[in-house]
């Protein structure tokens, strides 16, 4: 099993910090399985022993976590995380740490998050592998208010017009983010009327999975602050293109990219077509993970952008997977980006899930087709079942029988994590299958 790593700051690091800044209260965040980030507050006299020894909570209450009769869950902060909030002003500073979580006797807790995202990269360095890249894109829409989806603008991709009422808020968000240690790359107005798009610099996979959360919730605090409201719901308006968050991913050995070969036609290593391989071949048992909510669904339909067809390419956008074209002298950039998951999803279970699905490619050899460099939306289904290309579930009731099935993902996820997660999307899709919807009133009605 994987162990929780030593710390590499010292906690007087962190204590003088907060001391000569006048920190008075540090949040101590963590996730239950579903990817809701929870959080509690510490006083700066309880940190030294909490540093030590960790916060006890009763995690019964906690999506996914123990039931009450063995909920005690200790968090242990993990000091390389330690930022100050920008969002709560200079006046009454307040800091934060992501934890682990722990069972009383200290052991990690196998329904933690951010445990299977360790364990993922355990078994990438038992493989040889030192270093898992990822680099997430996660869209977003900034509607007037909470109420509805009243859009600000009417902008597209890449406006720089008087239409794009949020270049302000984009640029507000970047600053917040640089406060918090997370370096960005480019903003930009997506594709929908008020959809946007910030990314952040790739990083190693605990971190950038630290990051993804870190990001949601600083682009909804400086939402609030700019008086609107920011959604990360995969498809909140009709007929316009959902939110996604297109995941580039890479393995480095000994400092060195293991996806780049030289030799190859595509310059993908073998390394780098078996984890596209595995990927490929898990993809519909991935879905539920990837794209976890009803809702999710409503985007992974062809037309819209978003490939719902199980295929790589270099070009073609309507592919599961792309390989960005090689350019020389950019060796260490290569790598592949998979485009179908939305920015719902609990970052720490769908990297971890992704990572331990390209690694099952590499450990049992798993063959790479050739390349789809056609759009597949203009194939026929006789032609794309003839090519042997499969489709993602088409709607979280499949997804998740799919998922139920999956040595894979257990594997991936744990059992405590996969049997919860499955039950609790069970649920969800019975409860929304036995809803009637506004769509089946107006359309039966009146004529039936």
């Amino acid at each position: 099993m994987a162990t929780v790593e030593a710390r590499r700051t010292d906690p007087g690091e962190v204590l003088s910090r907060v001391e000569s800044e006048n920190i008075e209260f540090v949040r101590f965040w963590f996730t239950d399985i579903l990817g809701q980030l929870k959080s509690f507050a510490v006083g700066k006299e309880e940190l030294e022993g909490a540093f030590e020894d960790g916060m006890g909570f009763d995690g019964s209450s906690i999506t996914g976590f123990n039931r009450i009769e063995e909920s005690d869950m200790i968090a242990m902060p993990d000091l390389d995380t330690f930022e100050v909030l920008p969002w709560r002003g200079p006046d009454h500073k307040v800091g934060r740490l992501f934890c682990d979580i722990l069972t009383p006797h200290g052991e990690p807790y196998e329904g933690d998050p951010r445990f299977a995202m360790r364990r993922a990269l355990a078994r990438a360095k038992d493989m040889g592998f030192d270093q898992f890249n990822i680099g997430p894109e996660l869209e977003f829409f900034l509607f007037k208010d909470d109420k509805g989806t009243e859009v600000l603008d009417k902008g597209g991709y890449f406006d720089l017009t008087t239409l794009d009422a949020g270049s302000d808020f984009r640029r507000d968000v970047v600053f917040a983010l640089r406060e918090l240690g997370i370096p960005v790359e480019y903003t930009h107005h997506e594709v929908g009327p008020s959809q946007h798009e910030i990314d952040m610099r790739y990083a190693e996979g605990l971190r950038m999975s630290d990051n993804a959360m870190t990001y949601r919730i600083a682009v909804k605090e400086v939402a609030f602050q700019h008086g609107y409201y920011a959604t990360f719901m995969p498809k909140p308006l009709f007929g316009e293109n959902g939110s996604g968050m297109h995941t580039h991913q890479s393995l480095f050995a000994d400092g060195r990219n293991a996806f780049y070969d030289p030799d190859d036609e595509y310059y993908l290593s073998d390394t780098a077509k078996s984890y596209i391989a595995g990927q490929l071949k898990h993809a519909r048992e991935l879905c539920a993970l990837f794209a976890p909510s009803v809702n999710s669904y409503k985007r992974l339909v062809p037309g819209y952008e978003a490939p719902v067809y199980v295929a790589w390419s270099r070009r073609n956008r309507s592919a599961l997977v792309r390989v960005p074209l090689y350019h020389p002298g950019k060796e260490q950039a290569t790598r592949m980006e998979l485009r179908c998951p939305d920015p719902s999803c609990n970052p720490y279970l769908t990297f971890a899930a992704l990572l331990q699905a390209g690694l099952e490619g590499i450990e049992q050899g798993y063959e790479l087709p050739e390349p789809m460099e056609r759009n597949l939306y203009d194939l026929s289904h006789d032609e794309r079942e003839r090519l042997g290309i499969e489709q993602l579930p088409e709607t979280l009731g499949e997804a998740i029988e799919e998922m139920a099935q999956s040595e894979v993902v257990l594997k991936a996820l744990g059992e405590h994590v996969f049997t919860r997660y499955v039950d609790l999307k069970r649920a969800e899709w019975e409860d929304y299958r036995v809803q009637v919807t506004p769509w089946e009133l107006e359309r039966y009605l009146a004529v039936t």
